[in-house]
């Protein structure tokens, strides 16, 4: 079926050995995460305006609210740099989690109808309740997360011949179309299309500090539930059958594992916007080198997406300076050939 459908092991009794590639597991962490503290560093230090290195370092380390480049690092930079790691990271395990439970290769977010249910929640909040906080927004977020989720999952269960990952992919694509064209007839009729133009191209340069301090709550709690459901997922995604065989409740795995996908995506949705891709290729890179084992997967999938995103962010700013290219833009320009690879190699489950 997808690319962990081949990767089932032998049980004995209770237990399974999972496949683990240390090598590669060690590699990703030390890797990516100087990659990533570098990427932090280029994050903060580029920008509209120009810096010195040393003027960057004092506004982290010592900071001077009367200096305005004082201002522009710990207001606009930091703020954005934390925000563009912490998205990059919930998406990526998202996308984890929704291939790792489903035993699809093409479940991500925004394939999903995850994404652009969330959006569309935003705009009905922005069009008929105006006014909202940042707060409200994300429980807005959450919901349309939720509402997408289902009804791919309910378009897809109950087409011609079950679930397959094609259907399920072409479910999530025709669904998430349709959200997001009431959204667009929503932000026209009521006049809010400048604002849900934010949410359309996604990004993270509006991410400010009272963001940041209202998803980290959601971060900890859904990685927390992520890393808890890790090994149930890894047997989950080896076979249902094989799972139910090892007395796992595979149910309640389900329901909890989307409970984390509708906390991470809703949050990153609430803040960034619609960022496609890093929810599909980042799960992929990650267990092709790490191996099955999701214990592994769901930590370096938070720290490859984050890194991705974080250069994703920089590239955007750059690509046309001093003018900001839509960081969605930059992932799809990555994701849509790996998506259109993917589709092609999952073409016989149709």
């Amino acid at each position: 079926m997808g690319s962990q459908s081949n990767k089932q092991l032998p049980a004995s009794d209770d237990t399974i050995d999972i496949v683990t590639k240390p090598f590669g597991t060690a590699a990703v962490i030390i890797i990516g995460m100087i990659a990533l503290a570098f990427g932090l560093f280029l994050s903060v230090s580029l920008g509209a305006a120009n810096i010195h290195l040393q003027t960057v370092w004092e506004a982290v380390f010592h900071f001077d609210p009367h200096q305005t480049s004082h201002q522009i690092i710990r207001e606009l930079r930091l703020p954005r740099t934390v925000g563009a790691a912490l998205v990059g990271a919930f998406l990526a395990v998202s996308g984890a989690i929704m291939q790792g439970m489903t035993r699809n290769a093409l479940a991500s977010p925004e394939i999903m109808g995850v994404t652009n249910g969330s959006a569309f929640a935003i705009a009905i909040a922005l069009a008929f309740f105006p006014g909202q906080s940042s707060f409200t927004l994300i429980l807005w977020s959450f919901v349309g997360a939720a509402l997408g989720a289902s009804i791919v999952f309910g378009v897809g269960t109950m087409s011609k011949g079950g679930l397959t990952p094609v259907k399920l992919a072409l479910a999530g694509t025709a669904v998430g179309a349709l959200l997001s064209s009431i959204s667009s007839a929503i932000a026209i009729r009521f006049d809010v299309a400048q604002d849900m133009s934010f949410w359309y191209a996604g990004g993270v340069a509006g991410v400010n500090w009272s963001n940041i301090h209202i998803i980290i709550p959601v971060a900890i709690a859904g990685l927390i539930i992520a890393m808890i459901l890790a090994r149930s997922i890894t047997v989950l995604s080896l076979g249902e059958e094989l799972a139910k065989g090892l007395g796992q409740y595979t149910k309640t795995v389900k329901v909890l594992g989307i409970l984390v996908v509708i906390l991470l995506t809703g949050a990153a949705v609430s803040v960034a916007g619609s960022i496609g891709f890093i929810g599909l290729v980042i799960p992929h890179v990650t267990r092709f080198l790490v191996g099955v084992d999701y214990r592994w997967i769901i930590p370096c999938s938070a720290i490859l997406g984050a890194t991705l995103l974080i250069y994703a962010d920089i590239a955007a700013r750059l690509v046309n300076a001093p003018f900001e290219t839509p960081v969605g833009a930059i992932t799809a320009i990555i994701g849509v050939p790996f998506f259109l690879y993917l589709a092609r190699r999952e073409r016989s489950g149709i």
